[in-house]
């Protein structure tokens, strides 16, 4: 469901706010002093508590509340499309000006810097996908300046399988990692902290309903199994990660921790950014028949602006404002989410409500549109300089990234994802 025209809420916060206006909607959990945690809905700078106004939902509606009655969102996606629209236009009611539960206000708001947040499901698998082929292109050229993208960027969206246990909210502390690393000029490797330590600007891909082991999602129906989306910090050991990668990929490079935004927006909210994936260059393959739709080439892409600052220790503490590194967007996925989740799914790989995946790093073309310090400073070769006068050529103790994401276009309210943060603490 879209609504052309804003709608103004009874929630006054909610109106012309940044991120959460009525139109919005997105779901989370949420606990207070050290309750039980419990599924709420961001309203401004407020969070309304689904089970506290349980009685003024019926039908599929309650039923999507009733789901969410764990404290987790993983049988609220199970349900599907049906009963997630239906709960959100009754909530469009309940919220819109003039509704009646504006007089339980006390009852069912509470204010969101009064709660802490939580994760919103529990995850049981996590895919780390590649589709951002500047990212792809401009790492490649670091490595292998004549031939970038390997043979198969263009007919597979690659990805590998994270550790899903290291995921953690908005919020939480990045350890420095430890591991071996092979110094420049050596040949035996080192152990020790991690030196070249990165951020990863990537969209979070929340599953809803999912697939039988055996079965495989059709790409035509990929879109109904996705239940919302959020961002995603994939933080990256670099100087593990060179020593490591080769023959099978990341390990323990990546699984050090993984930080997300703690609201899901749901694909509904989106619908109104959608648009058509942009055409392949000339003499770019077609996708094999599995990956392609039409309705999904025509509308399965988004137009989510990124973006990422810098806050160091130093600039906190001159009160200086976080500073710009990257303003990119999600239009630059070579591959759409749901060709993603036909993929991944084609073998027979059983996908469950919960899952989470990570689109790659999402970076731009240009300078400024770079999603990860590896590129800004060309692995180390061009370091930053920063407002305060420091200099970055990767992360350092005290540094905090923030991601933030947000959709804008004419005749809509413009809606965000919130605030993904980390900041990086010394290793142990």
């Amino acid at each position: 469901m879209t609504e052309p025209t804003p709608t103004r809420s009874w929630v006054a916060s909610a109106n012309g706010h940044r991120d959460f206006p009525l139109q919005n909607l997105p779901l989370g959990v949420f606990s207070i002093n050290g309750s039980a945690p419990r599924i709420g809905v961001a309203m401004g700078d407020c969070i309304l508590d689904l089970q506290a106004a349980r009685d003024a939902f019926d039908g599929e509606a309650l039923r999507a509340v009733d789901a969410t009655a764990g404290g987790q969102l993983n049988a609220f996606f199970e349900l599907g499309r049906g009963p997630r629209v239906a709960l959100r236009e009754r909530l469009l009611a309940l919220l819109a000006q003039g509704s009646a539960l504006q007089a339980r206000e006390a009852e069912v708001l509470h204010r969101a810097a009064d709660c802490q947040m939580h994760l919103p499901a529990k995850i049981n698998d996590y895919t780390d996908f590649y589709v951002g082929i500047e990212h792809a292109q401009n790492v490649g050229k670091l490595f292998r300046p004549d031939n970038p993208l390997l043979p198969n960027y263009k007919y597979v969206p690659i990805g590998y399988h994270g550790r899903a246990s290291t995921i953690r909210p908005s919020g939480t502390e990045v350890r420095r990692p430890k591991g071996q690393t092979l110094p420049a000029g050596g040949s035996e490797p080192i152990f020790g902290p991690c030196a070249r330590l990165d951020y990863e600007l990537e969209l979070g891909i929340w599953i809803g309903q999912g697939n039988a082991m055996g079965d495989s999602i059709a790409i035509g129906d990929a879109a109904e199994h996705i239940a919302g989306f959020c961002l995603l910090n994939d933080w990256s050991a670099r100087d593990i990660q060179a020593w490591e990668y080769q023959p099978l990929g990341p390990f323990l490079s990546k699984s050090f921790i993984t930080s997300v935004s703690p609201w899901v927006v749901t694909a509904e909210a989106l619908a109104p950014f959608r648009q058509a994936q942009p055409a392949r260059p000339e003499g770019d393959p077609q996708p094999l028949p599995y990956l392609l739709d039409q309705r999904d080439q025509a509308a399965g892409a988004f137009n989510i602006e990124l973006e990422v600052l810098l806050t160091t220790a130093s600039m906190r503490e001159q009160n200086l404002p976080a500073q710009r590194l990257t303003l990119s967007n999600t239009q630059y996925m070579y591959w759409t989410v749901a060709q993603m989740v036909a993929h991944h799914s084609v073998n027979g790989c059983q996908l469950q409500a919960g899952d989470l995946f990570g689109s790659g790093t999402l970076s731009g073309p240009q300078p400024g549109q770079f999603g990860s310090l590896l590129e800004i400073t060309e692995g180390g070769k061009k370091p930053i300089e920063l407002a305060s006068g420091e200099v970055r050529k990767f992360l350092e103790d005290g540094d905090e990234i923030i991601l933030r994401g947000r959709c804008s276009r004419d005749g809509f309210a413009s809606i965000g994802f919130g605030e993904c943060r980390g900041t990086v603490v010394a290793a142990r």
